[in-house]
């Protein structure tokens, strides 16, 4: 007579039998599609062959390195730290590249007859197939050699390479599991268009930190930071090395449970976003129920003038705004722009002038205006008729970018001249600020008329359509010479009263940037005005092409 036992566990056994057989098959899957892709695109081939082989000798010297440090009285640090921002890389690189593991996509997945425990089983396997985790095994390698030190530390580092390895792609596959309708979603395009502009912010804060780490008593500054990361998972793998190979084997071991505990955290909650994007519906496909209530009638948009300026003005603004290129384009400006005078500063190293970067940076939003509306400009070319329409639609995209880099430019110089300390300075370098953002409103408007170019809209790092680059060069840096030369009169004042000990004189600079600035945009704007009607139909063919 067949028990109740043994009838659960005859319908339990294909689900292990399938929960076993599914890893294999997700495992070639992974490698079949990586094949297959490719076979497709030669440039595809060898961009792929570069990056392996990139990570491959970069992991090599990293390794090689980690080795050396075998020994040292700070090897500890060095390699808890490091495994703390290896962690913190897995945790947030698939927010800002979610398509750069398309075969591991979950909701790909969401119509296969498939369970949540074993499918998160098959794919934290097939996981650990690509070149993010080869090169993280070889940092794991490289960190037990430099703080294994003795037979326990050896069988310590055993358990720490698969269990780093494991608990960082875990992270990985939760997170971009848990964000996956965002990443999806235009608001996650606009995230991974942002990527590079926070990589960029991150090396400058990384190199300014090691500077000043260096500067100011070495790695031993790092010891109570390395004190409370080596009890955060994945640090306490490699944290559970070195305790193991000073004898501290309680604290091992107290490591190692904090490290499984949070694998097991990790793949449970991966577990519940799997369940969750299998059974709830995606929002984006339901009707939207909530009412529009006047937008764009009141608040900001409402402080506009009327008429065509202010329809322009708008438009421009909302581009900035919800455009992804353009948005990321404004976004980067204005990072970049504060960040090389403010570094600089705090470095040692800077110069009230450093605000007119700032000025420069946000200038050259002004360059290809008509081609930052790619294909739809075909509708504003439709109420271009005279120089006068066009000199209205120019000058109110001028007033919109006035709106936002006017006050940012009084902004940067303010900071710079406080971090320096330089307030005697602090007007001449505003005036020759405001001066340069004029002159490169007037050469942005006379290049947009002249040299436009198409933005594809297929691509996140493509912003110029094929055999347009040489365009792009001419209308940006082209401009920009053009706007030095422009600001020469005002440059040439500037350095006329510092030589001649005038600096109470800096003061009248302010007006004459205001005044210098305006006069060149006004006289921009009035040239550009017939040449874009002139060349109306040129400049819609050139900016349609992507």
């Amino acid at each position: 007579m067949t028990t109740t036992a043994d009838a659960t566990a005859t319908a339990a056994a294909p689900h292990r039998t399938a929960a076993v057989a599914l890893t294999p098959v997700f495992v070639r899957l992974k490698l079949s599609l990586l094949r297959n892709g490719l076979k497709g695109s030669s440039k595809r081939k060898a961009a792929y062959v570069t990056s392996l082989a990139f990570a491959l000798v970069v992991g090599f010297l990293v390794t090689l390195g980690l080795a050396l440090l075998h020994g040292r009285a700070h090897a500890g640090t060095v390699v808890v730290v490091l495994a703390a921002i290896l962690a913190l890389g897995w945790a947030f690189m698939p927010l800002f590249f979610p398509t750069g593991d398309e075969t591991l996509d979950p909701s790909r997945l969401v119509m296969l007859p498939l369970r949540p425990r074993p499918l998160v089983r098959a794919l934290l396997v097939s996981s650990l197939v690509g070149i993010g985790p080869l090169f993280t095994l070889c940092l794991a390698v490289g960190s037990v050699i430099a703080v294994a030190r003795n037979a326990a530390g050896v069988v310590a580092g055993i358990l720490s390479v698969p269990l780093l390895l494991l608990v960082c792609v875990a992270l990985a596959r939760a997170v971009a599991t848990a964000n996956v309708r965002l990443l999806t979603s235009r608001k996650g395009r606009d995230l991974a268009l942002l990527s590079g502009l926070l990589i960029a912010v991150g090396a400058q804060v990384a190199n300014f930190a090691s500077q000043r780490l260096f500067e100011t008593g070495g790695l031993a500054r790092l010891e109570p930071v390395e004190e409370v990361l080596r009890w955060l998972p994945p640090a306490t793998a490699v944290g559970m090395v070195d305790s193991a190979s000073e004898g501290a084997y309680a604290r091992a071991a107290a490591q190692l449970l904090l490290t499984l505990a949070a694998l097991a955290g990790l793949l449970w909650f991966w577990e519940r976003g799997l369940t969750r994007l299998m059974v709830t519906p995606d929002g984006s496909t339901l009707t939207a129920a909530e009412p529009a209530k006047g937008r764009g009638a009141g608040g900001f948009w409402a402080l506009l003038p009327g008429g065509r300026t202010g329809a322009a003005m708008q438009r421009t603004l909302r581009y900035a705004v919800r455009d992804p290129k353009t948005k990321a384009s404004w976004v980067s400006a204005l990072a970049i722009g504060m960040i090389v005078p403010v570094f600089n500063a705090l470095q040692g190293t800077g110069s009230v002038y450093l605000a007119c970067f700032g000025a420069g940076m946000l200038g050259i939003q002004m360059y290809n205006q008509f081609g930052q509306d790619t294909s739809a400009f075909w509708m504003v070319a439709q109420t271009l008729s005279t120089p006068r329409d066009a000199y209205v639609e120019l000058r109110a995209r001028a007033c919109a970018l006035a709106l936002v880099t006017v006050p940012y430019t009084v902004l940067v110089a303010t900071v710079t001249a406080a971090l320096v300390g330089d307030w005697r300075g602090f007007p001449a370098a505003l005036g020759l600020s405001l001066a340069l953002l004029g002159s490169m409103l007037c050469t942005g408007a006379v290049a947009s008329a002249r040299f436009p170019y198409s933005i594809p809209t297929d691509g996140a790092f493509k912003n110029v359509a094929p055999g347009q680059a040489g365009l792009a060069w001419i209308s940006i840096f082209g401009g920009m010479l053009a706007s030095a030369l422009l600001c020469a009169p005002v440059i040439a004042l500037t350095v006329w009263l510092g030589l001649a000990d005038h600096q109470d004189a800096y003061w009248l600079l302010v007006p004459l940037g205001v005044g210098w600035g305006l006069l060149a945009s006004w006289a921009g704007l009035r040239l550009a005005a017939p040449t874009v009607v002139r060349r109306l139909p040129e400049i819609l063919a050139a900016v349609s092409k992507g």
